[in-house]
């Protein structure tokens, strides 16, 4: 990772702090993952070989520049998706200074959408970080859209037990994923696609 990126990265971790202790309005809390994480993000994505991730819940971009930092050298795509203009705003900003611009598509709509709207088996990579109660509806079209090889990892997997749960017990139910909890950062549900 480049000087500057790692610059930007550190001044987001300090904006964070700064911005989420001094506000009650989710809106507008960044809550954003953990360093660890976004190391052990890029090291999957790398690892993967990922080119096509999709990422829910950008916020103000800081996971995705992790995500981005990793995919650039293998010619790959990040998704991005968000609803709030107020945190597009933000990370649009912070993807123009990162120079991985070129890289990131920012979408704000429904993630329920996106994922209906996208081509079978077309995903390499998939990170959630939104609202985990939403994404049991999802699991059809999250399943239908990664592809076999491809890995599923979702944030908050030790700090949000039960609001993973369903979503959790349906993966794991499906022969065609094997699945794993690591405790990084607030802990990482993963589920990788074995078989199609």
């Amino acid at each position: 990772m480049d000087e500057s990126l790692s610059q930007l990265l550190t001044e987001l971790e300090q904006f964070k702090e700064t911005n989420d202790s001094s506000t009650t309005d989710r809106s507008r809390r960044m809550l954003n993952i953990t360093h660890d994480t976004g190391e052990f993000l890029a090291f999957l994505v790398r690892a993967a070989h990922a080119e096509r991730v999709l990422e829910i819940g950008t916020s103000n971009g800081y996971s995705t520049l992790w995500l981005a930092s990793v995919v650039d050298p293998n010619g790959g795509h990040v998704y991005t998706v968000e609803r709030s203009e107020y945190k597009i705003g933000l990370a649009a900003r912070n993807f123009a200074r990162s120079g991985l611009a070129s890289v990131i598509t920012q979408i704000q709509d429904e993630a329920g959408r996106v994922f209906a709207s996208w081509g079978i088996a077309d995903l390499d990579f998939i990170f959630l970080d939104s609202e985990r109660t939403e994404y049991p509806a999802w699991w059809p079209d999250i399943r239908r859209v990664l592809r076999p090889g491809g890995l599923i990892v979702a944030d908050n997997a030790s700090t949000h037990v039960e609001e993973l749960a369903p979503f959790v017990a349906l993966v794991k139910a499906d022969p065609e994923f094997i699945i794993s909890t690591v405790p990084v950062g607030n802990g990482e549900f993963l589920a990788a696609r074995v078989r199609s």
